[in-house]
């Protein structure tokens, strides 16, 4: 949903990502990044690095630290491993979104849904695929944001992954409060309900707000 973008901003890219691939961005101290649900119940794994030093990276364990809760939504402020914030959540039209299941990988998805599933594509790949364009590898995958993923977590701290409830047009933005590098996969899970079992297209757009 991009009509509530205010008319003076500045699209600075405006994108499609197709079920199960991964993408990649910069985005600038200011600018702001908005991830839509085009289709609804689709999970989106993002990870966040300082783009002037990929070292310093997205801790879920400071931001959920930082802010007391489990989950990530309006006014969240997403730290990173030097304990800086890197983003804030300035718009949640969904309200959840997880930051402790982690992403699937072939290894994971083997162990949970059988030996038959082995060779199906994953987020860690795509991770991968897509950390190795600004030469990172495996050592520098963390544990990741899920946008629209719902994982209700019980008193004992046991969670599982369940139906999504977000809808066609859902969104999350976020401000750079310094400049950041985004990985996304678009999650191709097909085994369990992130996405309702049918991964589907979400769109992503970087702007900057205008005057007024």
């Amino acid at each position: 949903m991009t009509d509530s973008i205010p008319a003076s901003a500045k699209i600075v890219l405006q994108t499609a990502i197709a079920a199960r691939v991964p993408w990649s961005a910069i985005i600038r101290k200011g600018q702001r990044l908005r991830i839509i649900d085009s289709h609804g119940q689709q999970a989106v794994d993002t990870l966040f690095y300082a783009a002037d030093d990929y070292q310093e990276r997205y801790s879920g364990q400071d931001t959920l630290r930082a802010q007391g809760s489990a989950y990530v939504s309006t006014g969240t402020a997403l730290m990173s491993s030097e304990g800086r914030v890197m983003l804030r959540v300035t718009a949640d039209s969904c309200g959840l979104h997880d930051t402790s299941a982690g992403a699937c990988s072939c290894e994971s998805n083997t162990v949970r849904f059988g030996h038959g599933t082995k060779y199906l594509h994953a987020c860690r790949e795509n991770f991968l695929i897509e950390a190795g364009k600004y030469g990172l590898t495996k050592r520098d995958i963390v544990p990741n944001l899920n946008f629209f993923m719902n994982v209700p977590i019980d008193p004992s701290g046991n969670f599982t992954v369940v139906d999504g409830v977000s809808k066609p047009g859902d969104y999350v933005e976020m401000v750079a409060e310094i400049d950041v590098l985004c990985l996304i996969s678009n999650c191709p899970q097909i085994n369990n309900p992130c996405n309702g079992f049918f991964p589907t297209p979400i769109e992503v757009v970087i702007y900057e707000a205008g005057e007024g």
